[in-house]
């Protein structure tokens, strides 16, 4: 993705969430003026910090929704939805770190441990229990592959922490571009 595009996204996600946060209207961009590239439709995750400090993560692993309008829904829903915080309140904004997680296709893997800590996520399921951590979090907290994979079925899917060893249980790797408001100038 080209740093023009990366700005658009983050625009959008900052411009979303404080609409949201502050409850007035927010005008998206007209479709002509987004690129193809934020119109193809990948899952995508929008991560707020502040100070450093998680403050809201929510995203879809897939979607049929263009990126643009998924990153806009995805921002509002982290400032607004996570039930790990209480929502984001307006004198919080001008602290706000986005982050944007655009992700790669999910691919399943035969064997649970095939994949790289700190360049692959993993998704997990089993029935209807689902959970993913990002690329990010394996070079966050120092995790072996191990603890990555148990803390991913305990923490997120609500299943045991060894339930990645079982036969019923799907594991998927997906890469990720991380948009961070950070790293691209404004």
């Amino acid at each position: 993705m080209d740093e023009k595009d990366k700005k658009v996204l983050l625009q959008i996600a900052r411009k979303s969430l404080e609409s949201a946060v502050k409850c007035i209207s927010n005008d998206q961009p007209q479709v002509e003026t987004i690129s193809p590239e934020l119109k193809k439709k990948n899952g995508a995750f929008v991560t707020l910090r502040t100070r450093g400090r998680l403050r809201g993560c929510i995203g879809r692993m897939v979607s049929d929704t263009p990126l643009h309008k998924l990153v806009s829904e995805m921002a509002v829903s982290a400032a607004t939805d996570d039930p790990r915080f209480n929502q984001i309140e307006p004198s919080e904004l001008n602290d706000l770190e986005i982050d944007i997680s655009v992700l790669s296709p999910l691919q399943m893997v035969e064997t649970p441990l095939d994949f790289k800590l700190g360049r692959h996520g993993i998704y997990v399921k089993k029935g209807s229990a689902t959970g993913c951590f990002l690329p990010q979090v394996a070079s966050e907290t120092g995790w072996t592959k191990e603890e990555f994979l148990s803390q991913c079925c305990s923490t997120k899917a609500g299943l045991s922490p060894d339930a990645w060893k079982e036969k019923d249980v799907e594991v998927y790797i997906f890469t990720s571009e991380i948009i961070s408001e950070k790293n691209v100038d404004s």
